[in-house]
Order: C-alpha cells, then sequence, then structure tokens
C-alpha cells in the first residue's frame, strides 16, 4: 500500500474503492507491529477495535453518510482521556486508570468518524522536551541512530513519521507539540489558548496546556483544528468565538509583513544548519514578495523563567490531586495517612515531576509568593503586552522551532538548563497563549529535521494555516 501524507488522497483512494478502510487499518497495524519494539511510540493498540471501526466506516462510505474524517487513523497521546481506556499520563502514578469519559477533543474527531488506532507514549505529565521522563521508556526518533523525538508529545509525533497512524492529537503546554513535530519533520500546530476545549486533558498547567494536532500536512492540521475547536459547556475557559472554515486555507493576502526574532535568528546558540535554513527560509520569503524585517524583544531572556516559575506553580496545585487514595498507584509500605500520601506519591511520581512539584510549592509558599510567582506573572503581562504590540505592525513572528535538530538519548539529561533552553523559541506562544505553528524546514548534514516556526495573532488561525501552506515546500 501507498504512503499517504493527506487525510484528501486516502479519502480519494477510499471512495474510488482503491482501498478499504479495513486495509488502511491493517496497513498501520502492521507498520505497529514492526517498528514499535524499537520506536516505543504506542503504550496500547487498540487493534480490534479500530478495525470494528474500520468496517463500520467502509459501510457508511457505501452507504453515502460517511462523516469528514473518514479515513482518518489518528493515535492520541497518553493525556488526553478515553472512555473506558487506559490514561497515565506517562506516569505510574495513574496505574491501572482507566478514562470515565472521552476529552472533548476526542469525542470530536469520533463524532467525525476518526478511527483511533492508539495511546501514544509521552513525557510524564507532559514535563519534558525528549520524552525521556516516560514512565515507560523513552520514545526514539525514526530518523537517525539513537535520536530524541522531542517532547514531551514524542510518541505521537514519531507514531506519524514512521506511518503507524496519519495524524496525532497531542498537547503542547511550552512546545510539546512543535518539538517533536520539528524534530520528526512534521507539521504541529499549537492554537490559541481556548480555541480548543481542555475537557478531559489530564492537566499539567492549566493557563498553559493545548490540544494540538501532529499531521504531515498543512491541509490535515487545519482539518483536525476545524472539528476539535469551539465552545465546549464542560470547559469554562473554551472561546465562544466561531470556528472558522480552516480547511479552506484560503490567504486573505497574497503578501504579509513578518517579523522574525533577531536574537533568535542570530543567536550563536542555533546550530549552524539550523541557522542558515532559517535563513535561506527568510530569503525565500523574500523573494516572493514578503516584507522581512528582524524585529528585537529585550524580554527573551524572561521566556524561561517566567514559563518555568509558573507551569511548575500550576503543576503543584493540579498534581495534588495524585495521593495514591482516590484512584491510581497506592504505596503497599504505608502505615499511616500521611505516609500513603507520601509514600506513594514518591514511588508514583517521577524525577523530573517530583522536581517540578518541588519547584511549584516553593514559589507559592507564603515567604517566596511575591517574590517569585507574582512577579512572574507580571513578567507574563509584559510579554504579552510586548508580543500583542508586535502582532499589531506584522503579520506574523517567525524564528526555528528549535536552537538544534534531534540530540542523541541521553546527551542533555545531564545538565537540565541545556535540556530547557531547548524550549527557548516555543515557550513564548504558551506565554501569551497565543496561536504557533512548525513546518519541515529541511535537514541538517546528518539529515535530521529542521522546523521551521510562524507565530500569529490571537484567533488569527485561518490566517496561520493559509501562510503556512503556501510557504511548506
Amino acid at each position: 500500500m501507498m504512503q499517504y501524507t493527506t487525510l484528501k488522497s486516502i479519502q480519494s483512494d477510499l471512495y474510488s474503492g482503491k482501498i478499504t478502510c479495513r486495509q488502511l487499518v491493517e496497513f498501520y497495524l502492521k507498520n505497529i507491529e514492526e517498528k514499535n519494539q524499537k520506536l516505543n511510540a504506542f503504550l496500547s493498540v487498540f487493534d480490534k477495535e479500530s478495525l470494528a471501526k474500520a468496517d463500520e466506516i467502509d459501510a457508511k462510505i457505501k452507504a453515502g453518510t460517511a462523516k469528514k474524517l473518514a479515513g482518518m487513523v489518528l493515535g492520541i497521546k497518553d493525556l488526553l482521556c478515553y472512555k473506558d481506556h487506559i490514561s497515565q499520563a506517562g506516569s505510574k502514578i495513574l496505574n491501572g486508570f482507566e478514562s470515565q469519559f472521552n476529552a472533548t477533543a476526542v469525542q470530536r474527531v469520533l463524532d467525525e468518524d476518526a478511527i483511533i488506532i492508539g495511546r501514544q507514549n509521552c513525557d510524564e505529565f507532559g514535563m519534558g522536551s525528549t520524552n525521556e521522563n516516560s514512565a515507560f521508556g523513552a520514545c526514539l526518533n525514526e530518523i537517525g541512530e539513537n535520536r530524541v523525538a522531542g517532547g514531551s508529545s514524542g510518541g505521537s509525533a514519531v507514531a506519524v513519521q514512521a506511518d503507524m497512524c496519519l495524524a496525532s492529537l497531542g498537547t503542547d503546554t511550552g512546545g510539546s507539540v512543535r518539538m517533536p513535530a520539528g524534530f520528526c519533520g512534521l507539521v504541529g500546530l499549537k492554537p490559541t489558548y481556548s480555541r480548543v476545549s481542555r475537557w478531559g486533558l489530564i492537566a499539567y498547567a492549566s493557563s498553559f496546556d493545548c490540544i494540538g494536532p501532529i499531521t504531515k500536512s498543512v491541509e490535515d492540521a487545519a482539518i483536525l483544528l476545524e472539528i476539535i475547536a469551539g465552545k465546549d459547556e464542560q470547559d469554562s475557559t473554551v472561546s465562544n468565538l466561531p470556528v472558522e472554515a480552516y480547511s479552506d486555507l484560503k490567504a486573505e493576502k497574497t503578501t504579509y509583513k513578518i517579523g522574525y526574532l533577531k536574537d533568535a535568528v542570530e543567536s550563536d546558540g542555533l546550530q549552524p544548519e539550523v541557522k542558515a535554513a532559517t535563513w535561506a527560509k527568510l530569503e525565500y520569503l523574500k523573494s516572493q514578495g514578503h516584507e522581512v524585517e528582524a524585529v528585537d524583544f529585550p524580554l527573551i531572556k524572561s521566556f524561561l523563567p517566567t514559563y518555568y516559575i509558573l507551569t511548575t506553580a500550576e503543576a503543584s496545585s493540579n498534581l495534588s490531586r495524585f495521593d495514591g487514595v482516590k484512584y491510581g498507584h497506592r504505596s503497599v509500605a504505608a502505615t499511616d495517612l500521611m505516609s500513603l500520601y507520601k509514600k506513594s506519591r514518591f514511588e508514583g511520581f517521577g524525577k523530573e515531576t517530583r522536581k517540578r512539584i518541588m519547584l511549584g510549592t516553593f514559589v507559592l509558599s507564603a515567604s517566596y509568593y511575591d517574590a517569585y510567582y507574582t512577579k512572574a506573572q507580571k513578567v507574563r503581562r509584559l510579554i504579552k503586552e510586548f508580543t500583542d504590540n508586535l502582532l499589531e505592525n506584522y503579520d506574523f513572528l517567525v524564528c526555528p522551532t528549535t536552537p538544534t535538530t534531534a540530540y542523541k538519548l541521553g546527551e542533555k539529561t545531564a545538565d537540565p538548563i541545556q535540556m530547557y533552553l531547548g524550549d527557548l523559541f516555543t515557550v513564548q506562544a504558551n506565554v501569551v497563549g497565543l496561536p504557533a505553528i512548525s513546518i519541515p524546514n529541511g535537514v541538517d548534514n546528518d539529515g535530521l529535521p529542521i522546523g521551521f516556526q510562524i507565530m500569529g495573532g490571537a484567533f488569527q488561525e485561518a490566517a496561520l494555516l493559509s501562510f503556512a501552506q503556501s510557504i511548506y515546500e
């Protein structure tokens, strides 16, 4: 069977009778069987039910009643709830937990005849940039020898990269959709905060978390966003703004004014091939008639401190519910209630998650609340105001998705600062709540993919997607 890169090409063959949905699912299941033991992208594979769903959709196609996502074989990150299926957030603390309901985004793709083929590996509670913090082991990039997949949606990206599914639903708290997409040569979209309901997303940092698609094409990212976006009675933070026809991919203008983050593009810390590819893309944009200018962002050094102070604080609060009492892991060594809490949480949470909980608890403590948490909230507001002002003068802000291509497994784990610096260019969109997309931008000397990031104004996904499509070579 041919390797498909878009839903449109799949549906063309489905409706013409060249393939069946069952054959398509069998193709992906065969790839999972052959590749997953090495790559570790899937934690659970729903083989029997995905085949049964395929038969159901084949019947709908014959009857002319198939919905918009017929033929879309999806994987979902282990942070999204899927009713009657295990949801563990990449953590031992949720051992044995089965979701009692569907996440809104999951329900919406199911309603449109998507087939969910499995549950995908991720950093524990989304805390990581490499997928090495998963309780179930690291996920490997299919390209290169022993290279990281990016995180935290590493399993979701590798599954698409290795043709184990057509697309994935990941989550993005500080770049967790865009970074693995960049490392794996894919398209990764983080929508505007509140564009997609967070109901059924196991929370890491509630004011940062977003659900977004990882795909092989911009058009599939647009189709998926169109399906999962919109108001939801279950989520009081979701926007009620109408959902646009993102999949039309119609550009409002032929040329745009584009600002590139000077400190990001001209940084000495950029891998030489990443810098060269970024400059080449900027020159290409100029050649297409776009106005391209450098912009200074004096607060760029505040992105990461602001992000980590606020996300760890929110994680400390969100993860307090996992206490060994209600569900998930419960220590057998506990002797009283306090030891039950302590031992269950110590045994259930991994090292990185424990570290972030402790950091968050520290910055929220009475003695340090104003010095760290309150100050970080003020800086977040300044970063947002400065970004919004820039986007009044520019249609888009662009930069590399990551400073380097995918590095080797274990290369950065000894130095967490170097690990965190990998998020430098992606966290801004989450701090300010704006949409951003990563698209492929060539490869380095070792054949490892390079990503190019585009950020737009609030709820400007239609323009962002159409522009990304126009420059996706």
